[in-house]
């Protein structure tokens, strides 16, 4: 779930560009895998530094890169349905130029949720069917600089509000683990398309888990990182919860990114710098694997945890339980009242540039709709009473990190969900307490502005990815990052490939 336009939102020139645009992409199929198509190319078994490292050496050339992934998307794309809009153009014709940055010539997918010059951004929603994007958000600047070459854009739910990509601009994009599953929200399309091998990473965005979830559902390695880490667009917000990231396959994929794109100078964080193998520090960790709540999540991912905790354990760290002292339904309710917040400004942005007479179903999602509503229904004063219950919470969370260094946690209460159970169409008493129930132990540290990082550390018994938690204080993502090294090699993923896999 990501809010990155939740209270900032957007132009008055995006809406009125976009508004009148109600287009709609046919959906994937369900078919379940067959033959990928050719088993190598230039892509196969590379992360993203290794393609880097291939094109620097003269092996191969960005246009080649930026073809392999082409190839594969046009491939795939028909039975996962992770991209909305393709920029084969613009990328090849990026490849054909001088390239620079630790990521030269790599080819990659930037999330719909964020602009790309002269590329359709249409935020996952009909109302924005034909917006053509005139900037560069500054992550994905960032990006560029580093290197990395676009080929697409990748797909997202409306707006980025649930924990599911399946809006109904694009239909649902599809787990290649198990194409009746879901592959997460709302970096769904980019983590997709890395866990078939279409692209060795993909810009991706998180409000409310939105990078860790999908990377939990198909296997990759997903960071977020502290607020005001990275290089990025002012919002305005009263509480900023949403940082931008990737999706990766690699630890060492995901901490080049983070060194790429950090923010120096005066009121940045302590730079975490480029992060290249584990610490000899033994580190004091807590593992909580119930929710807020009290509510044990699906046994799969209880053992998840637990094997995870265990594994450091026998690395030479120190484990103990712990609960925290955050109060779960007051935390729940704030957290839920801020994302419908968000929903309303936006909703009333785009409702109030249509032109007369738009059905409002018409351009955006019953989620969306509900969302609104909700927050319509809140008395005076309530914008200010869930900022205090946000803050009370973060900086009870925060306590965590006095005696302990990590949190192990699930990410999510249970495997990947199936196509539909949490769907934005569902009605709002039954989707949204799914949606409430399935991803409940993302959201704090959002509030909290502290790292969290999702590692490919379990499997379901029905053979779908599971991904484990691990948070740090406001700052430490070199802490998370090192662990992450050490746990890649006791405990190897990047060989485990989704059963519809490119190369």
């Amino acid at each position: 779930m990501s809010t990155t336009l939740s209270l900032g939102a957007l132009s008055r020139r995006a809406l009125l560009s976009g508004a009148a645009g109600l287009a709609v992409v046919a959906c994937a199929g369900r078919e379940q895998p067959e033959a990928a198509g050719p088993p190598t190319d230039v892509l196969t078994g590379l992360d993203g530094l290794g393609v880097a490292a291939r094109i620097r050496a003269g092996e191969i050339t960005p246009a080649e890169a930026a073809e392999a992934a082409i190839a594969r998307a046009e491939r795939l794309q028909p039975q996962v349905n992770f991209m909305v809009t393709p920029a084969y153009d613009r990328a090849r014709q990026t490849a054909a130029r001088p390239a620079s940055g630790p990521f030269a010539g790599v080819p990659t997918l930037i999330k719909d949720l964020s602009a790309l010059q002269g590329v359709r951004l249409t935020y996952g929603c009909r109302a924005f069917a034909d917006y053509i994007a005139a900037d560069t958000s500054a992550y994905v600047a960032a990006m560029l600089t580093a290197g990395a070459n676009p080929i697409g854009k990748s797909t997202t739910p409306e707006f980025g509000f649930t924990a599911t990509t399946e809006p109904l601009i694009t239909g649902p994009t599809r787990n290649p683990w198990n194409l009746d599953h879901s592959s997460g929200g709302s970096s769904g399309g980019a983590a997709a398309a890395v866990a078939a091998g279409v692209v060795p990473f993909a810009h991706a965005s998180d409000g409310g888990g939105s990078i860790r979830i999908p990377a939990a559902n198909c296997g990759l390695v997903g960071l977020k990182t502290s607020r005001g880490r990275l290089i990025d667009d002012p919002s305005g917000v009263p509480l900023e919860i949403s940082v931008d990231g990737v999706v990766t396959r690699t630890v060492r994929d995901t901490a080049a990114w983070l060194a790429a794109t950090e923010r120096s100078g005066a009121g940045a964080l302590a730079p975490s710098g480029l992060v290249t193998g584990p610490s000899e520090r033994r580190l004091q960790i807590a593992i909580m694997v119930p929710d807020l709540l009290g509510r044990a999540p699906h046994p799969a991912v209880a053992a998840a945890v637990e094997s995870a905790a265990r594994t450091c354990e026998g690395l030479g760290h120190t484990i103990s339980e712990v609960t925290l002292t955050v109060p779960g339904e007051a935390f729940q309710e704030a957290f839920t009242l801020y994302w419908a917040a968000g929903a309303a400004q936006t909703a009333q942005s785009i409702l109030a540039e249509a032109p007369a007479g738009t059905p409002p179903d018409a351009l955006l999602e019953p989620l969306t709709l509900q969302l609104a509503q909700l927050w319509a229904s809140q008395p005076a004063g309530t914008m200010e009473r869930i900022i205090g219950v946000m803050r009370a919470s973060a900086q009870a969370f925060r306590q965590t990190f006095g005696a302990h260094q990590v949190l192990i946690t699930p990410v999510l209460a249970s495997p990947p969900v199936r196509i539909g159970e949490i769907a934005p169409t569902l009605p709002f008493d039954v989707g949204f307490a799914r949606v409430q129930n399935y991803a409940t132990y993302t959201p704090l540290q959002n509030a909290a502005g502290t790292p969290a990082l999702s590692l490919p550390l379990g499997m379901s018994p029905e053979g779908l990815p599971i991904g484990v938690q691990f948070s740090a204080d406001l700052g430490q993502e070199r802490t998370l990052l090192e662990l992450a090294y050490e746990l890649e090699v006791a405990r190897p993923w990047d060989q485990r490939r989704a059963n519809l896999f490119a190369g």
